[in-house]
């Protein structure tokens, strides 16, 4: 009689320890099929085809014409807006040719200068901030209405080397184009955005 309960005992381990060295397998197994199910769930910003079916991102920028930033001649504000719309239309077409126009950019802007330290014997600013402020509207060439619109603003320091004017104007210049470059893509991003997803 004990032998047999003894055999019985044996057994029911080894079914326990069975079960035990399942269980990870099963948990994994479920994981990675949650995975594989999710995945079709994602669509890739730079894919061929958007959610939507619209066509591949690129061509879809390409197609964005950027309107000329107006400014008053001969102002700070005139100066930058070349390079921003220079960085806008790279942005777009990634240095290629554009593509048939389908909507249109209209971009606003502001900036401003901010002293962020200066030196105890002059009182001249050694470190000084550039922000650049951009509001701007996506327009449907094709009902001329606009469909997305947004705020773009980006803060970049630079070095005005005190008492050297040329080294000044050489520092605040670099950091227009720095400045420029970020709200460039920060708006390109979020027309990707828009013709990815529709909104």
């Amino acid at each position: 009689m004990c032998r047999v309960l003894s055999g019985a005992k044996e057994g029911t381990e080894l079914g326990l320890y069975r079960l035990s060295s399942i269980q990870p397998l099963a948990r994994a197994a479920t994981v990675l099929a949650l995975a594989l199910l999710m995945a079709g769930c994602f669509q890739p910003l730079y894919g061929d085809r958007s959610v939507t079916g619209s066509p591949k991102l690129r061509e879809a920028l390409s197609g964005v014409q950027v309107m000329e930033i107006r400014a008053a001649a001969n102002t700070p504000e005139a100066r930058m807006a070349v390079p921003l719309q220079t960085e806008l239309r790279f942005s777009f077409t990634g240095g290629g040719s554009a593509g048939p126009p389908t909507h249109r950019l209209l971009l606003q802007m502001s900036r401003s200068r901010a002293v962020v330290s200066a030196t105890n014997v002059t009182g001249l600013p050694f470190i000084e901030n550039f922000t650049l402020h951009a509001t701007y509207s996506l327009v449907d060439i094709a009902t001329n209405k606009p469909v997305l619109t947004g705020r773009a603003t980006t803060t970049v320091s630079y070095d005005p080397s005190g008492t050297q004017r040329y080294a000044r104007l050489t520092g605040m210049q670099d950091a227009e184009r720095r400045a420029a470059k970020v709200i460039a893509e920060n708006v390109a991003t979020r027309l990707s955005s828009y013709f990815v997803s529709g909104s």
